[in-house]
């Protein structure tokens, strides 16, 4: 079992990284911070390069706007050393559900689980 995982990472990126990103991790990488959802945030020494390395399935959406805001240079200092200040009213960040069971359907979606039955539209039928 040990071959097949080492060939699956080396050639899969959606489920971790790949062998080549550990390497390049291991050699040049310094850690920087860890989100509330495991995924562990990099950068060369000069800081030119910073990456992410996701816990589990690799999905964009999974980013806390902070570290979105680091990872593309927007802040040059990581959440982890000057955090963003946030409103009252701003809602705390949860991925991208759509194509998920989890993807919200508005009232009328057959993909709801109970769709409404509607009453005020009358479907044309042919003569």
């Amino acid at each position: 079992m040990g071959i097949v995982n080492m060939l699956l990472r080396a050639v899969t990126w959606w489920n971790g990284s790949t062998l080549n990103t550990q390497f390049y991790t291991w050699r040049k990488g310094q850690l920087v911070g860890e989100d509330e959802q495991g995924n562990r945030f990099y950068q060369t020494a000069d800081g030119k390069r910073r990456w992410v390395i996701y816990n589990g399935e690799a999905e964009a959406s999974r980013i806390s706007p902070d570290w979105h805001g680091w990872l593309h240079h927007v802040y040059d200092e990581p959440p982890t050393k000057r955090p963003l200040r946030h409103k009252p009213w701003e809602r705390p960040h949860h991925e991208n559900l759509t194509g998920t069971a989890l993807a919200y359907h508005p009232p009328g979606s057959l993909l709801r689980p109970h769709p409404v039955e509607r009453r005020d539209y009358e479907a044309w039928q042919p003569e």
